[in-house]
């Protein structure tokens, strides 16, 4: 494994190309204006598309601050956003949430949801978002059924400084099994190690950049300025007592799904 794959926008949302199931009666009585501006206020991740859980790979968060501002945090391979922490504007009517926001001058996501209900623990909603480079629409996607989740942890701070870990499943995307130390910084930048006889050696990655939002954990770099951008998503499942885990659901080629797990300590 080596490191970590706009906008919740796009998740609230894009989480794939799939929706999320639910039953057809919310439409008939969505959640109330004043239920939605009150519970929406929190932290929020895609939790389940089409009634399966939701893989990693696609996972964003946004947090509403309050009914009429947001942030959102997003990795996206397919469009190449890398969304973090981007503020939004947000606008409620009745059971209609409008969020807009600039994932930078030339690019903006309006996403349009109809919430069907809301509790302090989940919301299903239907969703069309659309992105616009240059005043032009260069994706619309709508998406029927879509279920979030709470979170209620934020890892952001946690992961700051040294970690020495490796893969503890017997499969995942990036990875060698072989013990690696990555140094987060609070600017956003990371240093991966490789142990060289018994001497830690910085990889000197021309990019090393990550960000946490909630449990989401999201990562991207590149060896040299001609190599490949790569990218890798996990969900933090816990960081304590000097030991943090990481979980993913990974997808593989021919859609089948399995679960990746790393294990690290922190280097004091």
């Amino acid at each position: 494994m080596k490191k970590m794959m706009n906008w919740m926008l796009a998740a609230i949302l894009v989480c794939g190309a799939s929706v999320f199931t639910a039953c057809d009666s919310n439409d008939d009585n969505p959640a109330p204006q004043s239920d939605i501006a009150e519970k929406i206020i929190g932290k929020w991740m895609v939790e389940e598309l089409d009634g399966q859980p939701c893989p990693t790979n696609l996972k964003a968060v946004i947090t509403f601050l309050s009914p009429t501002k947001a942030y959102g945090s997003l990795s996206d391979y397919y469009s190449d956003s890398w969304s973090n922490h981007a503020s939004a504007d947000v606008v409620i009517n009745g059971n209609n949430v409008t969020l807009t926001a600039f994932e930078n001058e030339y690019t903006k996501h309006i996403t349009v949801a109809d919430i069907h209900s809301i509790t302090d623990k989940d919301m299903m909603l239907k969703s069309d978002w659309k992105v616009y480079i240059d005043g032009e629409m260069v994706i619309n996607e709508v998406y029927d059924n879509e279920r979030y989740i709470r979170i209620n942890n934020d890892f952001e701070e946690d992961i700051v400084g040294t970690w020495e870990g490796k893969v503890t499943s017997e499969e995942d995307e990036h990875t060698d099994g072989e013990l690696h130390r990555w140094e987060y910084k609070a600017d956003g930048t990371y240093i991966y190690y490789n142990k060289v006889d018994d001497e830690w050696v910085n990889n000197n990655d021309v990019l090393a950049e990550y960000f946490v939002d909630g449990i989401l954990l999201c990562t991207r770099w590149k060896q040299t300025a001609d190599s490949e951008e790569l990218r890798e998503w996990w969900e933090i499942e816990s960081i304590k007592d000097g030991v943090m885990k990481w979980t993913a659901l990974r997808q593989r080629e021919d859609g089948t799904t399995y679960t990746a797990t790393f294990q690290m300590t922190k280097v004091k």
